[in-house]
């Protein structure tokens, strides 16, 4: 690659970020107020003491909402002192930070909205 074609490569990522930090910064800004607004009680209301049903209604609400790794541990730390299974609490934490239907609108528009399954 030449000093040019890298230097064109650079120009387009710089403007590529630019065009996305809004999308970005909406984003981020909507999950942490989500995670302000929503007691960290609310969570643990979901959950019934069936492994395997609190499981899947874990990874349902984890993937609805979402939120960031670090805020994860503090969840989870709650979710667990009030007796919440840890497979239920792992299947949730996992889906909220890698998945969130939240973040759906900014990906699609990120990343285009033709995508085929």
């Amino acid at each position: 690659m030449s000093r040019e074609e890298l230097k064109q490569a650079l120009v387009k990522s710089a403007r590529a970020m630019y065009k996305t930090l809004p999308i970005l910064l909406g984003v981020i800004l909507l999950i942490s107020l989500a995670n302000v607004v929503i007691p960290k009680a609310v969570y643990s209301s979901f959950f019934r003491g069936n492994p395997f049903f609190d499981s899947l209604i874990g990874s349902a609400i984890g993937s609805i909402l979402a939120g960031t790794p670090i805020t994860s541990y503090i969840i989870g730390g709650e979710l667990i002192k009030q007796g919440v299974s840890l497979l239920a609490v792992t299947a949730f934490l996992v889906a909220w930070v890698t998945a969130g239907i939240v973040q759906l609108p900014a990906e699609s528009m990120l990343l285009g909205k033709n995508l085929q399954l």
